[in-house]
């Protein structure tokens, strides 16, 4: 017969105890934050769905609720697929320069650039977008109207002003862009060593050795950081508010003087002149805000789990 030996718990020391209930409570207050912040916009934007033109001035000219905000969900939507569309690419090939191709000195320089880059107060970029890309960009805008007008998104009239959603979206992008860099940067230098090495004791080339090697390893990352990137650019205020020209419309043209608008943009005009049940409204809108961005991540984080067994690191 064989005796069985009595195990034996270790005891638990005073910093263990603190410091595990500490981070289970630094945790539970993420949850707690999370839920607060919903049931306070659920609670308020209750009015505001059975509100129409008489009750909420802002209504007015929509008539009801949803007519008043499926525009600003489209704009806002919009407006940031196409920073993301615009962003990512070159995110990537910088990332992969600084990484893979770029002398130490040289990489290391990038790297720091691009992280102060990321601390630039938005409302700097929206007075670059006003003061200098919107001037700047405007005759390559008539000249897109002028010889590509036969493609929905260039068609005419084109704005006077340079302040379209194209513009905004520019904006947007070099807004975001440091965050996706940053992000694929550091997932791509713990690309496994020896698959790069094995590649290229193969004959792979540099470039091939990226693809079967580097890319696939970053693939997860690589959503991970344009998913966090697409809902910096959902939910920016001040840059989108300065530099785009907006009159609440549905349009796909990028171009124009008649642009649609954004859910955080418009609550930012909007809100310091607004009273009784339009309060409410905006909030709504910010209720509305909060799901798209809640749906954004949710759906980044089933692709990650999704590809996560078939990246390079198995």
């Amino acid at each position: 017969m064989t005796a069985t030996v009595p195990q034996l718990k270790a005891k638990a020391r005073l910093g263990d105890v603190i410091f595990s209930r500490t981070s289970v409570f630094a945790g539970g207050m993420i949850l707690v934050t999370l839920a607060a912040v919903a049931i306070f916009l659920i609670v308020q934007s209750i009015p505001a769905f059975f509100a129409d033109g008489d009750s909420a001035s802002i209504l007015r000219s929509a008539g009801s609720f949803f007519s008043y905000v499926w525009p600003l969900i489209f704009g806002t939507i919009w407006a940031a697929l196409l920073s993301l569309l615009m962003a990512l690419p070159l995110a990537i090939g910088i990332a992969l320069f600084i990484s893979h191709y770029a002398p130490r000195k040289l990489a290391q320089t990038l790297g720091y650039v691009v992280d102060l880059l990321a601390a630039v107060p938005s409302v700097v970029y929206g007075l670059w977008g006003i003061g200098v890309l919107a001037p700047a960009i405007q005759p390559i805008y008539t000249w897109l109207v002028d010889n590509m007008g036969w493609f929905p998104l260039f068609a005419g009239p084109v704005s006077a002003t340079g302040r379209t959603i194209l513009t905004a979206a520019i904006v947007l992008a070099v807004m975001i862009l440091p965050i996706i860099t940053a992000m694929c940067r550091e997932i791509f230098l713990q690309a496994p060593v020896l698959h790069e090495e094995a590649a290229l004791a193969l004959g792979a080339t540099r470039w091939e050795m990226i693809k079967m090697a580097v890319l696939p390893f970053g693939r997860s990352g690589i959503v991970s950081a344009s998913m966090l990137g697409l809902g910096r650019a959902i939910g920016e205020t001040m840059a989108v508010a300065m530099v785009l020209s907006a009159s609440g419309i549905v349009s796909l043209k990028l171009l124009t003087s008649g642009n649609p608008s954004t859910i955080a943009a418009n609550i930012a005009l909007s809100f310091p002149e607004a009273y009784g049940t339009n309060v409410n409204v905006l909030i709504a809108t910010g209720l509305i805000l909060f799901i798209v961005t809640f749906l954004v991540n949710a759906i980044a984080r089933y692709i990650v789990n999704r590809r996560a067994e078939f990246s390079g690191a198995n």
